[in-house]
């Protein structure tokens, strides 16, 4: 993997994994950044040019007098695209990254060759079971002062290693699964961030803020995924404690022309935590949908 900036209206960082063909574009969800592909990046790139980039006040990308709400950030990854895509993009996303990547699918269908969405924040399903430290936390991220207090309490509380600890053992159902090298890594950025990036916590919580905030409007979401003509992948982990298996499975029969693959005692993350099945299950799936590519090119 090579670290390169580029500048988009500020500087971008991204995690290049090389590779050739068809580019494969990947979307960082909430809290997360360019180490969220760490354990996959590489083996992509087997099957096209892999970049991860840091979205706005993300990993190694400051603010940098931008927003990081999702709107904002969807509009970063279309001047991405534009900048280092010559041909339509396979977008894989993320959590908050997913719905990001949805809204470029929806907006500029003529720019995603395809999508793959893993765990995508989503409208939650009034019938879904509760994870009370979820409703608790996100509550707590989006009260106006009461945010900033939890955001920094925490950090001041637990330092980045704890951080990153506590963060995974929500994301995952296993966080040893992860690699130790891996797990050094998200470390490492975390203290990168404590020590020199003070826009971190603003960043955070805005975006936070704004991805409760959007997937509360189930109308909008609705129309986002009727918009899309991309061939889609869903990879929903049964064990996901912030976006529930229902919500997946609703989202699928609501377009029965995707695909959907749930990922048994699989969390949040399985890009991290079952990194194997899930580069076999991207790639068996890009094997099937690689043929229509170029038409893609046509689409308005």
């Amino acid at each position: 993997m090579r670290s390169r900036v580029i500048d988009l209206d500020g500087p971008v960082h991204v995690a290049d994994f090389g590779g050739s063909g068809a580019p494969i574009v990947l979307v960082h969800g909430l809290g997360g950044s360019h180490a969220n592909w760490l354990s996959v990046g590489e083996r992509l790139a087997e099957r096209g040019r892999v970049m991860a980039p840091d979205l706005a006040g993300f990993g190694r990308t400051p603010l940098a007098g931008r927003s990081a709400d999702v709107g904002a950030n969807r509009a970063l990854l279309d001047r991405f695209l534009d900048t280092t895509c010559d041909e339509p993009a396979v977008l894989v996303g993320n959590s908050m990254g997913g719905l990001i990547s949805l809204m470029q699918a929806a907006l500029h269908p003529e720019k995603v060759a395809a999508l793959v969405l893993v765990g995508p924040a989503q409208p939650r399903p009034l019938l879904a079971a509760t994870d009370w430290r979820i409703v608790a936390t996100f509550a707590a991220y989006a009260m106006p002062m009461i945010g900033e207090t939890f955001v920094r309490w925490r950090a001041r509380l637990l330092g980045p290693e704890g951080v990153v600890r506590q963060t995974l053992d929500l994301c995952c159902v296993d966080a040893s699964r992860i690699s130790p090298e891996v797990f050094a890594a998200h470390v490492a950025l975390a203290e990168e961030r404590a020590s020199a990036m003070p826009w971190a916590a603003e960043a955070f919580l805005g975006a936070a803020r704004s991805v409760v905030s959007r997937t509360m409007r189930t109308s909008w979401f609705a129309d986002l995924v009727c918009a899309v003509k991309a061939p889609t992948l869903l990879v929903q982990g049964d064990a996901d404690r912030l976006v529930p298996v229902m919500a997946s499975r609703g989202l699928a029969e609501r377009r029965p022309d995707w695909r959907l693959e749930v990922l048994p005692g699989i969390g949040h993350v399985p890009q991290l935590e079952a990194p194997d099945h899930f580069v076999d299950l991207l790639g068996a799936w890009l094997d099937e949908v690689r043929g229509p590519f170029p038409e893609l090119r046509d689409r308005v």
